[in-house]
Formats: structure tokens, C-alpha cells, sequence
């Protein structure tokens, strides 16, 4: 097949890259910054001949949007919602005049358009959408307004014979430089691994075999649309999400950190509090009903695979 991945440069382009590689797929990545074979330029934002890369292919995964790790200032806050909304929005006009267009666009989304709560966990069907929560600070609800704006430029794309669907994914691990883990791992190693602010808040995860694997599924199921949550089906809370880290590496001591104390790391690092903070507590509702089974389903022992593999690769 021929595979299409706009902001197919980061992290999870990277593992989805790989996979689909591996596979003898045709894989062509739509980049700001092309450096690569493979890979075409696009401004994310308007109309250009990377959208004959589009016409004739088969899937589209659209991963384009500004990274989240960065301080949540107002301008970074507008160019985090007009890089994904833009992009979705020029993804789905290249789709809709495309002679040929792909059969399935999946698009990228987040597990964060959930509310932080710890009372009950956010499938599909009875999830709390956020933005509202008493017990949150008042500019999380950005995130969940980016998220609610980033699914409907995608529902709103006239894309009559392609078939969507929006991937409410979690934090997707793997053992590249770089990401979500890596930095993880970087402070537990540090000695800075211990629970943030109590860690009682829940982290959602997913192995990244299992992100591939249920890639792979969504695109077999011509049955399924709409939101898809992509999130392992053991969120766990914060203090015992990095126990197991520490002890998956080999660290026997992670020092906790205060509210206080991990908002100025955030602001030495870079970075906002929101992300270590937020309870996640998502689970993957339509995935498990439609009969998907995860290879992955506790984090101890995902863990476990995850340092063993970053070792190897060292």
C-alpha cells in the first residue's frame, strides 16, 4: 500500500514510519523541514503539490501539529490549535478533489479532550469531556478546546468516499531518542523519578507495538469511524506509573516533587505542569469491543520490554 503521513517526523511518525516499512509498504512522509528520502515538503497550512502524494494513495495518517511540550504561553497555545487545525483542514481538501482518494484518513487527535478526574475512566461511550472541571486550572481547558477544534475540521471534510477516523491516543511509548519515555527515563535517572504532586493523578499510556497494532486493525475494520480512543486498558496513577519505571531501569529511589516545585522545573525545562498533572484516566473502549487484544496491558511489564529494547539499542 501506499502510506501517506503528513508530520511523519516526530516520535510516533517514526515508529509508524518503521512499522509500515517493515511491512514493504510505500511510505511517503509530508514534512515542514524535508530531509530525508521519502519525504515531501509542505507548509501544513495550504494547497501545494505534496497533494498529489495523496491522490492514489490508500491510507492517510495525518500526525501534523505543534508539540505540546512547550510553556503554554499564548502564542504557543495559538500556533499548538492553528498547526492542527490547519492541517487537518488541508489534509481534507486534498482528499476531497483527489481522482483517486485514500480509503481511510486517520487523524490524529488526544486522550486529552478527556476531563481530569480520578472517580471513574473516559471510554468512548461515557466519557466526561473536559474543559469544565472545578478542580483544574482554568487554562487547561485550551487543551481540550484544541482538541474538540482539531477532531471537527476533520468531521467537517467533505470526504464522501474516505472513510475517518480521529485517534484519542495516549502517550505512545517507545524506545527512541527523544520521546515521551526518553524523558521519563532522564529523570528517574537523574534520581527525579518519584510522584509529582502526590501522584495520584492517573497516567494513560500505550506501548508502541500496541499504537502499530491498533493502527493496523482501525485500518482493517471498515466497520469503524468516528473517535477512537488508543490508550492501553490499565491507566495507572502517577506514583505507581513511575515506580515501575524506576524499577523496569533500575533506580531504587525517585524524590517526589511538590505542585510548587515541578512548576519551575516545568518553567526551567521549558515546558508546562499540565502534562504531568492532568489526570488521564482513559480507556479503550471501541477498541476492546470491536475484539482487539493488546500485547501490552500493564505497565510493569511494558516497561520492562521498553528499557530492554532501549538497552539493545545503545
Amino acid at each position: 500500500m501506499k502510506i501517506v503521513i503528513p508530520g511523519g517526523t516526530g516520535q510516533v511518525g517514526t515508529v509508524l514510519k518503521r512499522a509500515f516499512n517493515a511491512g514493504g509498504h510505500d511510505v511517503v512522509v509530508l514534512s515542514r523541514r524535508p530531509r530525508h528520502p521519502g519525504e515531501v515538503h509542505w507548509d501544513g497550512a495550504t494547497m501545494g503539490d505534496w497533494a498529489g502524494e495523496i491522490d492514489g494513495s490508500d491510507i492517510v495518517v495525518n500526525l501534523a501539529g505543534r508539540s505540546v511540550n512547550c510553556r503554554y504561553t499564548p502564542a504557543n497555545l495559538r500556533e499548538m490549535m492553528d498547526s492542527r487545525v490547519h492541517s487537518a483542514r488541508v489534509v481534507g481538501e486534498a482528499i476531497a478533489v483527489a481522482a483517486r482518494p485514500p480509503r481511510i484518513w486517520l487523524q490524529m487527535s488526544t486522550a486529552t479532550v478527556y476531563a481530569h478526574r480520578f472517580d471513574a475512566p473516559n471510554d468512548e461511550a461515557t466519557g466526561v469531556i473536559g474543559g469544565t472541571e472545578p478542580d483544574a486550572p482554568g487554562y487547561w481547558s485550551y487543551s481540550v478546546d484544541i482538541a474538540k477544534a482539531w477532531e471537527r475540521a476533520q468531521e467537517t471534510a467533505d470526504t464522501p468516499h474516505t472513510r475517518k477516523v480521529a485517534l484519542r491516543a495516549a502517550m505512545v511509548m517507545s524506545p527512541d531518542p527523544g520521546g515521551v519515555l526518553d524523558v521519563l527515563l532522564r529523570l528517574a535517572r537523574l534520581g527525579l523519578g518519584g510522584p509529582v504532586a502526590g501522584g495520584a493523578q492517573y497516567v494513560s499510556w500505550i506501548h508502541d507495538h500496541d499504537f502499530v497494532r491498533a493502527v493496523e486493525f482501525l485500518v482493517a475494520r471498515d466497520d469503524i469511524t468516528g473517535a477512537v480512543n488508543l490508550a492501553a486498558p490499565g491507566p495507572l496513577p502517577h506514583r505507581a506509573f513511575m515506580r515501575a519505571l524506576r524499577t523496569a531501569w533500575g533506580v531504587p529511589v525517585g524524590l517526589p516533587a511538590t505542585r510548587w516545585m515541578a512548576e519551575a522545573g516545568a518553567f526551567v525545562l521549558r515546558s508546562d505542569t499540565e502534562l504531568l498533572l492532568k489526570s488521564r484516566r482513559v480507556v479503550p473502549g471501541r477498541l476492546l469491543d470491536a475484539g482487539f487484544t493488546f500485547d501490552h496491558t500493564d505497565w510493569p511489564g511494558a516497561a520492562d520490554d521498553l528499557v530492554r529494547r532501549l538497552r539493545a539499542a545503545r
